[in-house]
């Protein structure tokens, strides 16, 4: 066989990355694969076929591809073999399905299911709208799957260790071939882990991993709110065969406060503000977070008036400026009145309604409302 470009074989660039190398590999491969040619045909595609792996072997190792870049073929001359005849000369038709769809299979190189990460895992954390705005630090006790400590994760008993399954050969799963179709499943024997155990670990009887509860500190940043979520790496369950451990996702939620409301970074709240207060205008104590603040209410404030007092609110986890309370003051009627008082009450009603509107401009627009509506109605 003449010895061409092996970037020429190929039908790449010399910068060409691993990933359209083995892409171009993958589309010649199956062209001139033996078992897909036949005849005078099938001996020139046998003969490109050879070409074209032998190429891929170079071109797909790093340090291979840097002697040829370096040295040309006399750098890698006896490096890369050819292979033997149609039959086993570049691996059977089904090693080209393996390596087209191993990825979508699952499949891959020996080993691949010899380490798998463990799955990620939730929980749901409650707070006080306090501690949720100041920040805390919560012990959390969850049940999780945890590495073995006395096999370390192998599922072996101690002194001993896993060995390859016989039946995939590691891989953890097996393919069935007719003709042009394969079937790819998991392999019946190690049931997909790629290890089989003679001797299991009595601990864990050869799982790896072991049922137990463990406590977590979880530091909750200052601003929170419910939906944020606290990742705490690696403490999820523990991986397959000593594989890396999935991660704890701490959900946020804050319950419902007695007197405050959240809107991102503003709180709101309803001041109750006695009836003559209302009318004479004062001060009232209002609550915050932080204590407690006086508010100076004008004269004739009404029922629904929203005070902002600023910086009284919450500075977001996320960053950004701290927010304001908003209250919205309800002017409360009095109940429960004594005769007095509902004479007095009786005595202040007949002197504003001889003062005319002017005392009660909201009542006054809405009878006007309500006489230029009955007017149009033809009342």
């Amino acid at each position: 066989m003449s010895k061409r470009d092996y970037y020429e074989v190929l039908g790449v660039s010399r910068t060409a990355t691993s990933a359209e190398i083995k892409k171009a590999y993958r589309k010649l491969a199956m062209k001139y694969h033996p078992d897909r040619n036949s005849g005078e045909d099938g001996e020139q595609a046998e003969i490109k076929f050879k070409e074209v792996k032998l190429s891929y072997e170079v071109l797909s190792d790093d340090q291979k591809r840097a002697a040829y870049d370096q040295f040309g073929h006399a750098g890698v001359d006896g490096s890369a073999g050819m292979g033997g005849g149609p039959g086993g000369a570049g691996g059977s038709f089904s090693d080209i399905f393996g390596d087209v769809f191993g990825d979508i299979f699952g499949g891959g190189g020996r080993g691949a299911h010899r380490h798998q990460r463990g799955a990620d895992m939730g929980y749901n954390l409650e707070l006080s709208l306090e501690d949720a705005v100041r920040g805390t630090t919560v012990k959390v006790r969850i049940p999780a799957q945890i590495s073995c400590d006395v096999c370390g994760g192998s599922g072996a008993k101690k002194g001993t260790s896993p060995k390859a399954c016989s039946t995939c050969g590691g891989s953890g799963q097996v393919r069935m071939q007719q003709g042009f179709f394969i079937a790819q499943q998991t392999c019946p024997t190690c049931h997909g882990r790629g290890v089989q155990i003679d001797d299991p670990c009595l601990a864990c009887h050869g799982q790896g991993r072991i049922q137990k509860h463990k406590t977590l500190s979880v530091k909750v940043p200052a601003g929170v709110d419910s939906g944020d979520r606290i990742r705490l790496a690696g403490e999820g369950e523990a991986g397959e065969n000593g594989g890396p451990a999935g991660d704890l996702y701490v959900q946020i939620h804050v319950k419902p406060h007695p007197i405050f409301e959240r809107d991102d970074a503003n709180l709101y709240c309803e001041v109750p503000i006695p009836f003559a207060r209302a009318a004479l205008g004062g001060e009232l104590e209002v609550p915050t977070l932080e204590g407690k603040v006086k508010l100076k209410v004008p004269e004739g404030t009404q029922t629904g008036k929203l005070f902002r007092i600023r910086g009284k609110g919450i500075k977001p986890v996320r960053g950004g400026a701290v927010g304001d309370l908003l209250c919205k003051v309800v002017v409360e009627t009095p109940i429960n009145l004594s005769d007095e008082q509902k004479d007095l009450l009786r005595q202040l009603d007949d002197s504003l309604q001889g003062g005319g509107r002017k005392h009660s401009p909201n009542a006054s627009s809405w009878l006007d409302g309500v006489k230029s509506f009955f007017k149009e109605m033809g009342f």
